[in-house]
């Protein structure tokens, strides 16, 4: 089943086409590289409002062309979350717009458990800028947010404050989620939930090289050996172009759903297009285990 992320007010991709697409972050406008987009444009003049395009260099990488001056930072909402967006060298601005229609489900799972008077753990691996963080926490639950990189966790701190969850438990460690997770299982820790969303290549444990297709069955496998007597939910996103969703679908079954109540779905992670509302953009893919 496809998701779409169509209740933006501060996000929206206007238009799409010759391998970009155009998306305007509250009041500024930026065109992006996309590999998905091998169409056409459907609305061709819309793409002079572009504040910032990014160019990819045949040498890897990019860099942005400004046509105006923007702030390093500003900010977008999403209902009563708030986040940070940045423009970096890679192309990427701190937040991924699709992981919306996550962020929902995620939330009301929580909810319902936190009005029923219980605890809620959320393990966030590969947690980013802390989207998936924000969301669970605005709902009444302890986050556990792992990521390697020390940048993007101080900006999941950022967006965490941002939304006013200062009261909220979120713990922040910068660490290897291969490593974190085993520590987890020797200590005997459980979660009510668990959010993964690896990159298509990363490091093991011990420096190795690691390609997300190779590893990936084990390491669901390890984390799903996390999960509570009775949990809410594994999430599992995928960016990796070719992994389809079918595939990481099979591993939550064979994992985290193997010998519990529940099912599995999956789909891809889509966002529609102003400019033609025949086409929505795929963003990615997810599979998820739930309870009911």
């Amino acid at each position: 089943m496809n998701l779409t992320a169509d209740k933006w007010k501060d996000y929206e991709i206007l238009d799409t086409g010759d391998g970009m697409k155009l998306e305007r972050w509250g009041d500024v406008i930026l065109a992006r590289p996309d590999p998905q987009v091998i169409w056409k444009k459907s609305a061709p003049q819309l793409w002079k409002k572009a504040d910032a395009t990014y160019h990819r260099s045949n040498k890897g990488g990019g860099q942005w062309d400004f046509t105006k001056k923007l702030p390093d930072k500003w900010t977008i909402k999403y209902g009563n979350l708030k986040f940070y967006v940045e423009p970096t060298g890679f192309k990427h601005t701190g937040l991924f717009p699709e992981q919306a229609a996550n962020w929902e489900w995620m939330m009301e799972a929580v909810s319902e458990r936190v009005a029923q008077g219980r605890e809620v753990k959320v393990l966030n691996l590969f947690g980013y800028t802390g989207g998936a963080t924000c969301a669970c926490a605005s709902a009444g639950a302890q986050v556990c947010h792992v990521d390697a990189s020390k940048g993007m966790v101080t900006r999941a701190r950022e967006n965490v404050e941002l939304c006013g969850l200062t009261k909220a438990t979120v713990r922040y460690l910068v660490d290897d989620a291969f490593k974190f997770v085993s520590r987890e299982v020797r200590r005997g820790n459980k979660y009510d939930g668990i959010i993964m969303d690896p990159p298509s290549y990363g490091r093991g444990p011990g420096g190795e090289v690691w390609k997300l297709e190779d590893s990936l069955y084990d390491f669901v496998e390890e984390a799903a050996s996390l999960l509570s007597d009775d949990p809410l939910f594994f999430l599992l996103n995928s960016y990796t172009t070719g992994l389809s969703s079918l595939v990481t679908g099979n591993i939550l079954n064979m994992t985290a759903a193997k010998g519990r109540k529940g099912k599995v779905s999956s789909g891809d992670l889509c966002i529609p297009v102003t400019a033609d509302s025949r086409i929505v953009l795929p963003c990615g893919s997810y599979a998820r285990f739930t309870n009911k």
